[in-house]
């Protein structure tokens, strides 16, 4: 029996392998993704041990404003705690000291020098007693107009000692001039790619914290190393709760968790792909297997009459199936290999200086991809498998392939299964499910997906059979239409492949773009602003607009009026709030349509508070009412509720005075701006002279309400560009299906395809019947995927609606773009499988069987 399978096996190696290409992509994704992981967090762990090497203990003020984004305001220290801390028994010296993030250099071409592959941008005041870093050119800055910038922000700005750069800092852009550039121990012009900016002492202080006589680091040196442990645990007794002491062991292992954390996006990226490669490669496997089994019919029935069990039966195919995973297993494992290292490569050669780790596969890598290379292979083949074995050992006798089985148990469970996981998927979206939502909603899609791949026999011949009649014009054509509707469960697993791929990448495409229209609707009906001077927020700081540049802006004679507006994260009842603020909010209420319902909302004075009414619900705020907020910067104070203003897409939350912001905002500029002109302006000039009136400020740009939109809607466009590339991936293994399914099918039916050429049917005809056959499935499944992907992208929309997804729009260009993309896929994967029919033998193909 074993060598009955093995010989089966190879004279059909070709096909089985190609049906594993599918498992070859899941696992490459998977081994991929773990090694990706694990060679990064190697990485960050010997860059960050060696950023603290020379650190002991380090002590930092606690953020007065947590829960949020990890370079949160770093909370002051007094001189009077270094004092503290220099007394505390086993320390040896305590130097205060200003490291925060915040400082960005504006480049030659007047826009802000970005940190490469996001890495920060500090800002610290100068150290000559810092081992790690010393000068690699000049010298170290002694007025407060100098600074000394590290090697990596030079080269990347190309930044010569002796010239003038302009930096943004919590205050508007300043001019320096650079009289030093640094370097870390060993010669590194950066640790990972950061950038630095050293100012003196004072300037530091005023430009990263807001204050000066204060610094947010304490740099801790300790007698004897050996009681590192003792003495952080007695400056944690000495200090309190306000601070934070760690050793530099300690922060090491903070900051690459940190760092691996945020970059675990790359990590799920990888398992989406993955995800799938696998649902369409099992669908892939399944009609292979099954169609293998239906043209082996005679054969295992031959085997069942030579005294073959049941259970050797389906051991035989299992065994096809171990093989196939197996090998599959291994090419991608290697793939993946190559794909993880490559990947971390990329991104240390992206940040600059990043050193990467040598190449390693960890356990987790091995076995997860075996699990899904193996075990979703063996998965698959299990159906045809038990099919296999209950071919009886009379059909030996028979000529005839085994018939197709009635598709009423198939379309029950295919109900039951569609109403179940949208009930679930209802519920997901709803709101009640809490910390579950995420896992509802994946599992009711999941749910759908598998439903409607159960229920698409059911509509396959009906519907393939009305596609076909857009090619039944010639005989070739007829004959396509018929073969494609000939078998419904092999038509259905074919497009099944096709249907979840333009299904996904449809349902996200209807989400985003009724997301643009509903934020088109807003913008439309309530911000009346011709103008928005706005920038894209790279770090926890936001974009800066200079002060003297908005004066100018609204000197201008077509400007009517501005409303400057700043945010920032406050704590509010022990909870985190954001909270907004607009200089002139007279002129915010009428540009944005902000309407009063209580109180006074376009005049707030210090101390004072506006909230739109749902917010004031929740909270239970009443006109009057004091409440304690504590803002980034300053002290924990009461505010009171001066208004109530009505709830609206484009106007909600909290807004405080501009006073009170630029004394308590991380930041004391404005962040965007909303320009009215007067009436009979033309926008494009009054555009022109805020543009020139901007090059202070450099990392806003003026914008048309049509492109703050697209601003707006930007992550929209890159989300989706992702998605399309998971829909290749898909596509390519759809292609694969449909190649694998049609050249099968030609095999099994080599002698009908013989006596057609034989009474007539010419090769190119032959070719063309083959072609429209593939086409018509691939457009089934296109058409499928695209009514699953529309018909879940709207109830999720629907599901939205309260949180600001009104409107349900469409994406009718992308998904008629898709179905024309069905059509081509078919007429590619038809191409070999056509070229095969066309060159059958007739009388060889008369005699097969």
């Amino acid at each position: 029996m074993l060598r009955a399978t093995l010989k089966s096996l190879l004279s059909r190696k070709l096909r089985l392998l190609l049906s594993g290409l599918a498992v070859v992509l899941a696992v490459m994704f998977v081994s991929g993704a773990f090694v990706l992981s694990d060679t990064l967090g190697r990485t960050f762990d010997s860059l960050f041990t060696s950023a603290y090497d020379s650190t002991d203990i380090q002590i930092q003020g606690k953020p007065k404003v947590t829960g949020g984004d990890s370079e949160a305001a770093p909370g002051d220290i007094k001189a009077s705690v270094v004092s503290r801390a220099a007394q505390v028994p086993g320390v040896a010296k305590a130097t205060g000291a200003v490291v925060a993030v915040g400082a960005r250099a504006v480049g030659h071409n007047g826009k802000a020098v970005g940190g490469a592959g996001g890495a920060p941008q500090y800002g610290v005041n100068w150290n000559s007693g810092d081992p790690m870093i010393s000068l690699r050119e000049g010298r170290a800055p002694r007025a407060n107009n100098e600074i000394v910038i590290n090697a990596g922000l030079a080269k990347l700005g190309n930044f010569k000692v002796g010239e003038q750069v302009g930096v943004l800092t919590l205050e508007a852009k300043k001019m320096f001039t650079l009289v030093g550039i640094s370097e870390y121990s060993g010669g590194r012009d950066s640790v990972g790619g950061e950038q630095m900016i050293a100012f003196t002492e004072p300037v530091a202080q005023q430009l990263m914290l807001g204050a000066t006589g204060v610094y947010n680091v304490i740099d801790v040196k300790v007698t004897n190393k050996q009681d590192l442990t003792k003495v952080r645990d007695a400056l944690r007794t000495q200090l309190g709760a306000a601070y934070q002491v760690d050793t530099g062991k300690d922060l090491a292992k903070k900051q690459s968790d940190q760092i691996k954390k945020g970059l675990s996006f790359v990590t799920y990226f990888l398992l989406g792909f993955a995800a799938v490669a696998l649902l369409v490669g099992v669908f892939l496997i399944l009609n292979t297997f099954s169609i293998i089994v239906a043209q082996r019919t005679q054969e295992l029935a031959l085997l069942r009459a030579m005294g073959a069990s049941r259970g050797q039966v389906i051991g035989s195919v299992m065994l096809e199936a171990t093989v196939i995973g197996v090998v599959s297993w291994l090419i991608g494992l290697g793939l993946g290999v190559g794909v993880g290292w490559l990947g971390a490569y990329a991104l240390g050669a992206l940040t600059g200086d990043l050193k990467v780790a040598g190449l390693g596969v960890p356990a987790a890598a091995w076995i997860v991809s075996f699990v899904v290379g193996v075990g979703v292979t063996l998965l698959a083949a299990l159906l045809p498998a038990m099919q296999a074995s209950r071919v009886p050992p009379v059909a030996a006798m028979l000529q005839a392939n085994t018939a197709d089985r009635p598709l009423t148990k198939l379309t029950v469970v295919g109900a039951i299964l569609f109403v179940a996981g949208g009930g679930v998927l209802a519920y997901g979206l709803s709101g009640k499910a809490g910390g579950n939502t995420l896992v509802l909603v994946l599992a009711g899609v999941l749910s759908t997906f598998i439903s409607v791949a159960l229920l698409t026999p059911l509509l396959g011949r009906p519907v393939v059979s009305l596609l076909g009649r857009l090619f039944s014009w010639s005989v070739p054509g007829q004959l396509g239409r018929r073969n494609s509707a000939r078998n419904p469960r092999r038509t259905a697993i074919t497009a099944g492949a096709m249907m979840i791929s333009i299904a996904l990448v449809t349902g996200i495409s209807t989400i985003f773009s009724s997301a643009t229209a509903s934020i088109n609707k807003v913008v439309d009906k309530q911000v009346q602003a011709d103008l928005i001077i706005a920038g894209q927020q790279t770090s926890s700081i936001p974009p800066a607009i200079d002060p003297g540049a908005l004066r100018q802006v609204r000197a201008l004679s077509d400007v009517d009026s501005v409303a400057a507006q700043a945010y920032d994260a406050a704590m509010i009842g022990g909870k985190r709030q954001f909270v907004a603020t607009f200089d002139d909010m007279a002129a915010a209420t009428r540009i944005l349509k902000i309407k009063t319902k209580e109180g006074s909302v376009d005049r707030l004075a210090g101390g004072q508070l506006a909230v739109d009414d749902g917010t004031a619900t929740k909270l239970k705020w009443t006109i009057g009412q004091a409440v304690s907020v504590q803002l980034p910067r300053g002290e924990a104070r009461d505010f009171r509720v001066a208004g109530i203003y009505v709830h609206s897409e484009g106007a909600s939350g909290i807004i405080a005075s501009w006073e009170d912001a630029t004394k308590g905002f991380r930041a004391a500029t404005a962040t965007q701006a909303f320009v009215k002109l007067r009436p009979g302006t033309k926008v494009a000039t009054a555009k022109g002279q805020i543009d020139q009136i901007l090059k202070d400020s450099p990392e806003v740009n003026v914008l048309t309400r049509s492109e703050w939109i697209g601003n707006t809607t930007q992550f929209f466009d890159i989300v989706l560009i992702i998605v399309q590339v998971l829909l290749l991936v898909a596509m390519l293994i759809a292609v694969l299906g449909i190649i694998n399914t049609l050249v099968l099918s030609v095999l099994e039916r080599t002698s009908e395809l013989g006596m057609l050429r034989a009474i007539g049917l010419r090769r190119g005809q032959m070719m063309r019947m083959i072609v429209v056959e593939s086409v018509v499935i691939s457009l089934f499944g296109a058409l499928l995927g695209i009514s699953v992907g529309a018909g879940l992208g709207a109830a999720v929309v629907h599901a939205l609606k309260d949180k600001g997804i009104s409107d349900l729009s469409l994406p009718w260009g992308l998904m008629i773009f898709y179905l024309i993309a069905g059509a081509v896929v078919g007429v590619v994967a038809a191409i070999i499988p056509a070229i095969r029919a066309a060159r059958l033998n007739v009388l060889n193909a008369i005699a097969y069987e």
